[in-house]
């Protein structure tokens, strides 16, 4: 009796997810809607990686302590972690675009806002490990691990070549969230 309903329960799970997943794909936001909610999203999370990018420049010619200089950089990292997968959730929550390839493009916005979750997770964790006893050694390892940064973050970049899509260009031009 047990395996019957075990089996059960999984075919009628599968039955809801592909019923989730069909229901998903109809009606979504319009192309103007999308590109606006996905603005709203975006506008603050770039003012947010370019206030942490001054800070964190700053914070890499300021006369401190490494111990300091670490506190402040993870500090930093974490913030543009975070600021990425708000900015993430936001773009996940507008939904699929309701265009041709729609699915592809809001799939492309996530990957590219998790690949730079990720990135900056990965310096704050590198700049976490590293020893403050010795200066030196110390910034040469965050030089290192913005170096690493730099290159993962380059490497997140959204290919917008591969999702092209005359309604969202269109939309994203026009919708006064993205001016």
């Amino acid at each position: 009796m047990r395996t019957r309903r075990a089996a059960l329960a999984g075919k009628l799970t599968v039955v809801l997810a592909t019923l989730s997943l069909v229901v998903a794909g109809c009606g979504g936001p319009s192309p103007r809607a999308w590109a606006a909610s996905v603005c709203q999203a975006l506008t603050p999370w770039r003012a947010e990686i370019n206030k942490l990018t001054s800070s964190t420049q700053q914070q890499m010619t300021a006369q401190t302590t490494p111990a300091q200089a670490k506190e402040n950089l993870v500090r930093l990292f974490a913030g543009a972690e975070e600021a990425s997968e708000t900015a993430r959730r936001k773009v996940e929550q507008a939904g699929v675009p309701e265009t041709e390839h729609g699915a592809e493009i809001s799939a492309g916005f996530h990957a590219s806002l998790s690949k730079m979750r990720d990135a900056y997770g990965r310096a704050r964790e590198a700049i976490g490990g590293l020893d403050t006893a010795q200066a030196d050694p110390f910034y040469d390892g965050v030089r290192v691990a913005v170096d690493i940064l730099n290159k993962d973050y380059d490497a997140s970049a959204l290919d917008t070549s591969k999702l092209n899509s005359p309604e969202l260009k269109e939309a994203f031009d026009e919708v006064p969230e993205c001016r």
